[in-house]
């Protein structure tokens, strides 16, 4: 049987989504399920990696070929990416010992962060590994879990993020990409793209604990047969070792050169810029990217549409009325009403920080806030702050990637939040760069579907990626007039939380001592 489709599945946070296409990029299929996330304790996040990651992936596989009509022979390739990095724990049977601990949102091992900072040392680490400890980081979870479940952890066979766990089940071999490898931080050396034999024994892990290291793109097996009865995908067809959601995302909106950034809008905001060289700032990540010869440095903000949505579900009772009795967006009516306010919201400025912040500053305890605020102000001018502020928030990411010499070329936006005009428009302002919108949405399963084909020999090269699966649909261009606006503005942004960082820490504090929902984001002292 002629293969000629690929199909690319993510696994995300909050929902799984999958797509089918041709070779030429053309979408047969697209399918989507929302998955559970669960919070045992304040500042834990978890998901059941049986039933989450690879009951969802296998509902959407077998929800996309019936869609799609296609025979599963005819599916040349299977890629994955989840979210990550994730540590999970597998027994000698392949088995999950406990509920897969969540990337950076998972707060738990703060303690083992310092300890292994003591133990190290912060320059050694940053040095060898190109990357901070931080919560984004395996390596600390898993000393987490080393010392809170002993008896689970002496059973550990492998420990695997999001995407690896998928790869295993679908093909029986323990792989992870050099993208989330980095995230063993500081075992793993992105410079050889092997484990640190001597680091990994001073932290008292056993290397046979660890997946092998191999490019997103290479084939890590095929579909077994079990995998194939319970995904629907046919026996022997080719899976690659796959990538972090983030990656695929960057590559399906085409970023595939240097200087390319991808910026994905979502609940939060996560951006890549591309670079043939290795090297970062200690307040952004940095890893192996999907394609050949190139690194990505990444960053990510705590929120973006997350705080749209606390405005609306908090402020805009009557769009949201609105919306259910005439079917008007709510979200589009309080932009329609943002847009009739003056850039910079007459004075008022929104530190967006509801959730802490992640790069470049990294501090969990950092608070939103709303400055500025007189009696002349009203809705609208609030709403409005608060896309200046995630403007902000992403413009301070790329002046540290300036910093480091790295030079911004294109920024190509997707994800939800990219749908808003007035957002981008904002966004082209506060950054003074062009700002393009892909035509399709199918974000990260669309990169992995043509990594699939690149990794299988359909394409090769990333040209047909560029040339024919990624449409720009719409472009947006700063106004030189309103940069001089935008840049006294960031001023302020910039200043206002080093003066008042500590007063935000209290505050953290005084509200973790009378709400323990509060303290999600508590740092060890």
């Amino acid at each position: 049987m002629a293969a000629k489709y690929l199909l690319g599945v993510d696994v995300g946070t909050s929902g799984t989504k999958g797509v089918i296409t041709d070779f030429d990029g053309r979408v047969l299929a697209f399918r989507s399920v929302e998955t559970e996330l669960d919070s045992p304790h304040p500042g834990w996040f978890e998901h059941d990696a049986e039933r989450v990651w690879w009951g969802s992936f296998c509902w959407t596989t077998r929800a996309l070929i019936e869609s799609a009509g296609v025979k599963p022979g005819e599916i040349a390739a299977v890629g994955v990416s989840a979210i990550c990095p994730d540590m999970l724990p597998l027994d000698e049977d392949g088995r999950p010992l406990r509920p897969g601990i969540l990337y950076g949102i998972d707060g738990r091992a703060q303690d083992e962060i310092e300890e292994l900072n003591a133990l190290l040392g912060r320059d050694f680490i940053f040095e060898r590994s190109v990357n901070v400890l931080s919560g984004q980081s395996i390596t600390p979870k898993y000393l987490w879990f080393k010392r809170h479940e002993p008896e689970l952890c002496a059973r550990t066979r492998k420990i695997h993020s999001a995407t690896g766990y998928l790869v295993y089940r679908l093909t029986g071999q323990h792989v992870v990409d050099f993208g989330i490898a980095v995230f063993y931080t500081p075992i793993f050396d992105p410079r050889t793209y092997q484990w640190d034999a001597d680091i990994a024994r001073r932290m008292g892990i056993e290397l046979e604990l660890l997946p092998r290291p191999m490019p997103a793109s290479a084939v890590a097996g095929t579909v077994t047969t079990q995998a194939a009865a319970e995904s629907g995908l046919a026996v022997g067809t080719p899976v690659i070792v796959g990538a972090c959601d983030a990656s695929t995302e960057a590559l399906g909106a085409g970023a595939v050169s240097p200087g390319d950034v991808a910026m994905t809008v979502g609940s939060t905001i996560n951006m890549f810029i591309l670079t043939t060289e290795v090297k970062s700032d200690r307040g952004l990540a940095f890893l192996p990217y999907v394609t050949p010869g190139v690194y990505a440095i990444g960053a990510g903000t705590a929120t973006g549409a997350s705080v749209t949505r606390w405005f609306r579900d908090n402020f805009g009772h009557v769009e949201m009325e609105t919306e259910r009795l005439l079917g008007l967006n709510a979200y589009r009516l309080l932009t329609d009403q943002a847009a009739t306010v003056p850039a910079g919201s007459a004075g008022l400025l929104v530190l967006p920080y509801f959730a802490g912040e992640r790069t470049p500053i990294w501090d969990p305890r950092a608070r939103g806030l709303i400055m500025g605020l007189t009696l002349a102000h009203k809705r609208a001018h609030v709403y409005r702050a608060i896309l200046e502020g995630t403007a902000y928030s992403v413009r301070h990411n790329l002046d540290v990637m300036n910093g480091l010499g790295v030079r911004v070329k294109r920024v190509v936006a997707s994800g939800g939040g990219a749908r808003n005009d007035l957002w981008m428009q904002i966004m082209s302002d506060v950054l003074g760069v062009p700002i393009e919108i892909t035509a399709a949405n199918y974000g990260s399963p669309y990169g992995c579907a043509y990594l699939a084909g690149y990794g299988a020999g359909v394409f090769p090269d990333f040209d047909a990626l560029v040339n024919r699966w990624v449409r720009i649909a719409q472009r947006f261009e700063h106004n030189p007039t309103l940069r001089p606006v935008y840049d006294r503005y960031y001023e302020v942004y910039r200043r206002t939380y080093e003066h008042v960082k500590g007063e935000m820490h209290v505050l953290a504090q005084l509200s973790c001592e009378t709400d323990a929902n509060q303290c999600a984001n508590r740092t060890s002292k």
